[in-house]
């Protein structure tokens, strides 16, 4: 932007208006107080003038004498020359004028309007924008009325006033103008340096520029001032988040969770930090606004990999497969290598009663699940879960009580979830063999409880609930990793559905998953 329209010389050009406007509103009120001021002296030394005429003993023995009236003149004469005033005329009882400095008031009547010296007595007023003073005449013998005397003064014209106090109002104006143009300037120059040297017209545009990126991008963003009060939120983040009108609100009031919270305060430290909001798996990272070695607030960026862990959630299911067969492939190598040495050894009967050994283990296995599951997705997925535990050298079996009937598409899928999510991770806490891990999977009333117990080392109290929480530890979330979300997606599916999971030690880790049943199956 030039110079011409620049916001020094529109501050310049305002505070310039507003020393003129002011500079015309002191004159209007120089001349309203010279004019005052002017009334109160001059209406006081009028009065004055004309009393000191009217007492003079000469002056009324000229008037009670008509033939004298001729001789009047030098009283007026004299009183108008020594007190400045512009006409001291002298008039009879009947108001015709018989001595005045203007030879076209004698003869003339004297203008008295509300005088009140027709009655006998003085009177002060203006009349035809002149200070007028009216004193009466009274006779030294009967103390009769012979006649006035009227002292008047022109008030001074509004240009007249104003010229003469144009020096002082010259000097208020060169001084006001240098304070405007100074002030101008200082202020322009703090504007300028608080928003980079940038015109309002380019703040403008870079607003309604930010306004259409910030929601257009695909990726949420949202913006924290130094009270960690939300600035700004675009749509994409109102939809990640959940969330409505939360501009001004604290961070602390939107009910988010401890894990988001920590990485909006900035007490989480990291890049694409990991985080659940009502089903979805948000990336976060957090990049604080520092300006003049001060920090103003920050700006947080969210993306959404919900798709992104689904995907991977599948490639796992893939890979447990995957590997339950390689495993079963290892398991099966295994015994045909065994019977082929038997069968080379001529060990027929061994052969015989090893075969059918295998066949019973295995078949008793699935028998068990079959018989105590109902539902075709968890039974699968314990028999899966079993070939896994056996390469891993990990006994996996069910408990006394296990018995669940089968139950709708939704609840089995969430099973599916918490399940395999809690026996994955009993499996990674057992690191050598001889281990074990129990299940206990039973209705209750009107939810299905999920118990999973192992033999492993437990879970330390002081970070039973974060692994909930969190869902992965502080080194994993520092690093940006993916780990440990399983424990943390099992959290979610059991609250989505109004149940719950919790862990305590009982000579290992005892996860406990409470899922309630769905309405229709309830009843």
């Amino acid at each position: 932007m030039g110079k011409r329209g620049s916001l020094a010389r529109r501050l310049l050009a305002l505070q310039l208006t507003i020393v003129v406007a002011l500079l015309a509103a002191v004159a209007a009120v120089v001349v309203a107080q010279v004019g005052e001021t002017f009334r109160a002296t001059e209406s006081r030394r009028m009065l004055g003038i004309a009393e000191d005429v009217a007492a003079n003993p000469s002056l009324r023995i000229l008037l009670e004498d008509p033939k004298q009236h001729l001789r009047l003149a030098p009283f007026a004469t004299a009183a108008q020359v020594a007190s400045g005033a512009d006409v001291v005329a002298i008039a009879r009882t009947d108001g015709t004028v018989l001595t005045s400095q203007h030879p076209a008031d004698i003869g003339a009547p004297l203008a008295l309007a509300d005088s009140t010296v027709t009655d006998g007595r003085a009177w002060v007023g203006e009349i035809g924008g002149a200070v007028v003073a009216h004193v009466p005449v009274i006779g030294q013998g009967d103390h009769e009325l012979v006649g006035y005397v009227a002292a008047r003064k022109q008030l001074p014209a509004f240009w007249t006033i104003l010229t003469e106090s144009f020096p002082r109002l010259l000097g208020l104006l060169g001084l006001a103008c240098a304070l405007g143009i100074a002030g101008s300037l200082s202020v322009a120059w703090w504007v300028k340096r608080q928003t980079l040297g940038l015109e309002p017209a380019e703040i403008a545009g870079l607003v309604e520029h930010r306004e259409a990126m910030l929601h257009g991008i695909h990726e949420g963003v949202v913006g924290l001032d130094q009270q960690q009060r939300i600035t700004l939120v675009n749509d994409q983040a109102r939809a990640l988040l959940s969330l409505g009108d939360v501009v001004g609100r604290s961070v602390h009031e939107l009910g988010l969770n401890e894990r988001i919270l920590d990485v909006f305060t900035g007490r989480a430290e990291g890049t694409d930090l990991i985080g659940l909001r009502r089903g979805k798996v948000l990336i976060m990272n957090r990049t604080p606004i520092r300006w003049d070695q001060r920090t103003l607030g920050a700006v947080i960026t969210l993306r959404d990999r919900t798709e992104l862990m689904r995907l991977r959630d599948q490639l796992t299911e893939n890979r447990n497969t995957t590997d339950t067969l390689r495993a079963q492939a290892h398991e099966f190598s295994n015994r045909l290598h065994t019977i082929a040495g038997l069968i080379e050894l001529g060990e027929y009967d061994e052969v015989r009663r090893y075969v059918e050994l295998v066949s019973a283990g295995r078949d008793q296995w699935q028998a068990e699940v079959t018989g105590r599951i109902g539902d075709p997705a968890v039974a699968a997925l314990l028999i899966a879960k079993a070939s896994r535990a056996a390469e891993q050298g990990v006994g996996l079996r069910l408990s006394g009580a296990t018995a669940l009937p089968e139950v709708d598409d939704a609840l089995s899928a969430d099973l599916v979830t918490v399940l395999g999510n809690l026996v994955d991770n009993a499996l990674d806490a057992l690191h050598g063999p001889a281990g074990w891990i129990e299940v206990d999977l039973r209705r209750v009333g009107a939810e299905v409880r999920v118990v999973v117990r192992d033999s492993g080392p437990g879970v330390a109290p002081d970070i039973a609930e974060e692994v909930f929480r969190h869902g992965f530890t502080t080194k994993a979330a520092e690093q940006g990793g993916l780990r440990g979300l399983g424990l943390a997606i099992t959290r979610q599916a059991c609250v989505r559905r109004g149940g719950s999971v919790s862990v305590h030690n009982a000579e290992g880790a005892v996860f406990t998953a409470t899922l309630p049943l769905t309405p229709a199956a309830a009843r």
